[in-house]
């Protein structure tokens, strides 16, 4: 069966989207209707009039185009398809953690899962963090979570003094410093462009740091330079797709894996067999509570409106 064909008969059959994160296998990201960060899927997610939305990615991002569209039918490839950063921050602590400093703003990163942002007064991604931060008057305290990494980021960059939730990301928690450092006076003429997610000592070698859509809109920008990219791996074909000319080197992770770089077990989960098998079954659906949803609704509405 010619997969790659079957399932853009079944899209048009169905009036389906199919939406797909750069972390995706390449197959995948081709076929794809639209590929992009979490800001930009979110983004598509909100406007889209398919009937059925296709979400090639993790079970959150999934979850928050079911949120922005409780009428269309959202399916996931492969439902196992987590996130480890989402797992670092169950609903239960959370709770009570934001109970302890009710004065706080509760700022979550859009890893989370809907039960995370029903407790939320606002989401932001990797893209706009820093501005929806900046958004918030100066004397009221905020509670940033799930990702440790990225909150320090953010206090580094807009200088506030934010309350952190103890989560991270096991990729980008990955890298290895020595091996990046090895790898850099290997090629000491690439420059290092990192995720947020990653941890302070990466960063700190970094020349750009950036959401995903971010890298890649700044290795377009400096197509005559070359890169090592910190994040996961899966980025690397969109931008070679767009910067054929480009030299990437992927950062290296700590363990020996075949690709010796970062890849998260999870977006991998998603295969083009699978793709094909829940858009011709229509499952395994996403549902969200409604009680959740509706209060999930609010702090996405806000970011959106923030990221206009």
């Amino acid at each position: 069966m010619d997969l790659v064909k079957e399932i853009k008969r079944l899209k048009k059959e169905k009036n389906a989207v199919i939406l797909a994160h750069y972390y995706q296998v390449a197959e995948i990201q081709d076929i794809a209707d639209y590929v992009g960060d979490s800001l930009g899927l979110s983004q598509k997610a909100a406007e889209t009039d398919a009937d059925v939305i296709v979400f090639a990615g993790v079970h959150f991002m999934a979850e928050t185009a079911k949120i922005l569209n409780p009428t269309k039918t959202v399916v996931l490839p492969d439902l196992n398809a987590g996130c480890s950063l989402a797992d670092s921050c169950p609903p239960d602590s959370f709770e009570k953690f934001t109970k302890q400093h009710p004065d706080h703003i509760v700022i979550t990163y859009v890893n989370c899962s809907a039960e995370i942002k029903a407790l939320s007064d606002i989401v932001c991604t990797s893209s706009n963090a820093l501005k929806i931060v900046e958004s918030v008057p100066k004397d009221t305290p905020i509670i940033f979570a799930p990702d440790k990494n990225l909150g320090k980021y953010v206090i580094k960059e807009t200088g506030r003094d934010m309350l952190l939730w103890d989560g991270s990301c096991i990729v980008h928690e990955a890298f290895s410093m020595d091996k990046l450092i090895e790898l850099h006076k290997k090629y000491p003429d690439y420059k290092i462009i990192a995720h947020p997610e990653s941890e302070g000592h990466i960063l700190n070698t970094a020349t750009y740091v950036g959401s995903t859509s971010g890298m890649i809109n700044y290795v377009k920008e400096h197509q005559e330079e070359k890169f090592i990219v910190a994040t996961e791996a899966g980025i690397l074909h969109k931008m070679q797709q767009e910067m054929p000319n480009t030299e990437l080197i992927p950062a290296p992770a700590v363990e020996d894996n075949t690709c010796a770089c970062s890849e998260c077990h999870f977006m991998k989960m998603n295969t083009m067999q699978k793709l094909y098998d829940c858009l011709l079954n229509e499952s395994p659906q996403i549902e969200v509570p409604e009680p959740i949803r509706k209060k999930a609704l609010l702090p996405i509405e806000r970011m959106l409106e923030l990221s206009k």
